[in-house]
């Protein structure tokens, strides 16, 4: 068994098909294949099931590769000390809804991390994405919520990928409007008072149910609903038609924008907002500084 191998492993799960993982890797198929064979003859385990769909991780693949990171962590430390202090290309993902706080954490990353070569990745996006990342060891880390309405459900999912939540802070609902809304001054806003407006929330795809939704659920029926993919679509139409979505109330006007404020919705439980890891996976030290930068903008 080599450090070379063990990259490979990681990076097919990464990726998920053995062609993107040959691309990242410069190496052709049939070299990278037999580089897993091998790693798998030589450990008596099957890492991958292969399928006339692809491959896909196996349970002890999840396992085996859950120590396979934490080795390489580690010779990448050894290397960051003895190899002149260049330490190759750093190489880090993370996996969120849609929160500015977790794209300013990023961003602080790099500024301290970044050298001449990495290649790091933030992925806004669906909820039970995330939720695939972290458990096919894509990403290190998934950022979402927990309430009353949803926890039940998704502690469920994530015990069935041996995964585990961890808090970071619990936040008042709040709505995000237009700074030009009727509703702009007001102190706090009610779901009654919101009745008349579009509501806008990030679509989910297959999984649009209400438990993998980024917004908090609520009872009362909203009569005008509009599903965006990205942070700027959704933004766009706060402004343009006076819409509204409900959030955790941490805003930021470089990513947000001035014209975009945060008001207190009344009558909503908390939201629970954390991250997600894998249980067999220890977080490397740049997980470690990511999180650290995340709390600095929720404190």
């Amino acid at each position: 068994m080599t450090l070379q191998q063990l990259r490979y492993a990681t990076m097919v799960a990464q990726t998920g098909t053995i062609t993107e993982a040959a691309k990242k890797l410069y190496i052709t198929q049939p070299s990278l294949t037999n580089a897993i064979h091998d790693l798998e003859k030589e450990m008596n385990i099957v890492i991958f099931n292969r399928t006339n769909k692809g491959i896909t991780l196996s349970k002890e693949g999840e396992d085996f590769l859950g120590y396979a990171r934490q080795v390489l962590e580690q010779a990448d430390i050894l290397e960051d000390k003895y190899k002149n202090g260049t330490g190759g290309k750093k190489q880090f993902c993370i996996s969120t809804q849609h929160y500015s706080f977790a794209v300013n954490a990023f961003v602080d990353l790099i500024k301290e991390y970044g050298q001449d070569e990495y290649d790091f990745s933030i992925r806004e996006t669906q909820t039970y994405e995330i939720i695939e990342d972290v458990a096919r060891m894509r990403s290190e880390i998934g950022i979402l919520f927990f309430n009353d309405f949803n926890e039940v459900v998704l502690t469920k999912i994530l015990k069935s990928y041996d995964l585990e939540f961890h808090q970071l802070f619990v936040a008042k609902p709040h709505v995000f409007i237009s700074r030009k809304h009727p509703l702009a001054e007001n102190k706090v806003i009610t779901n009654e008072e919101l009745q008349s407006y579009p509501y806008l929330s990030f679509e989910q795809g297959e999984h649009n149910s209400f438990y993998f939704s980024e917004e908090i659920f609520s009872e009362t029926e909203r009569k005008k609903n509009i599903r965006v993919r990205d942070r700027a679509t959704l933004f766009n139409l706060l402004i343009g038609l006076n819409g509204y979505t409900v959030c955790s109330g941490v805003i930021d006007k470089k990513l947000n924008g001035k014209d975009i404020i945060s008001v207190p919705l009344a009558d909503e439980g908390d939201m629970r907002i954390g991250y997600i890891t894998h249980k067999k996976e220890m977080l490397s030290h740049l997980a470690q500084t990511y999180l650290t930068a995340i709390k600095k903008y929720l404190s």
